[in-house]
């Protein structure tokens, strides 16, 4: 086991943190897409590559404040999301590019790509007492079709465990409301 990783997943944080002022509400995470065994990454997954950097090109293009990085054992997002009362926002070309990033290693894994192994979709975040702390968001296998909205439900779903159910880094889980003691069913008053 990689000792190093936490200081180093921390340090990539605080550089991609470093970019620009968070907005009030918003944090950052990592999205990761990683293979427990096996690669992924260019030397394994050519083709896949290729349909990814056409994606994170037409991204550059958009101005998306996201930072991709590649890892040998699967591609990561550090990304900006929003905290709010009302709910939490993940911005729609990162939710995109995760699902391309999906499709894309199925797609090569049709043309000749390998390994075929599957990929846990993970949602990371740095917290100060904590340590890193991370929610397993999907597992996927190479021929399980997904879509946007599946993605972003099961993101906004690990996000909102990840940073507790109030939405506010470092918040508790709320406690469960307390029950009310029934009342006795009215009865009729006999005459």
């Amino acid at each position: 086991m990689n000792t190093a990783w936490p200081h180093d997943f921390r340090e990539r944080m605080q550089r991609f943190e470093g970019r620009r002022e968070p907005q009030p509400g918003e944090v950052t995470v990592s999205i990761k897409l990683r293979v427990n065994s096996g690669c992924f990454h260019r030397e394994h997954s050519p083709r896949a590559y290729q349909i990814i950097d056409e994606r994170l090109r037409a991204l550059a293009k958009a101005d998306t404040e996201l930072a991709f990085q590649e890892h040998e054992t699967g591609p990561e997002v550090l990304t900006y999301v929003l905290l709010a009362t009302a709910g939490l926002s993940l911005v729609r070309e990162v939710v995109g590019l995760i699902t391309e990033v999906i499709k894309a290693r199925s797609e090569g894994i049709k043309k000749g790509d390998h390994p075929r192994d599957p990929l846990h979709l993970i949602v990371r975040r740095v917290h100060e007492r904590e340590g890193v702390r991370d929610e397993e968001v999907l597992l996927i296998g190479h021929t399980h079709a997904v879509d946007e909205l599946e993605v972003l439900e099961r993101l906004t779903t690990s996000v909102r465990k990840l940073f507790g159910e109030g939405g506010h880094a470092g918040a508790a889980a709320p406690k469960p409301a307390k029950k009310k003691a029934r009342k006795p069913p009215l009865r009729k008053k006999s005459k």
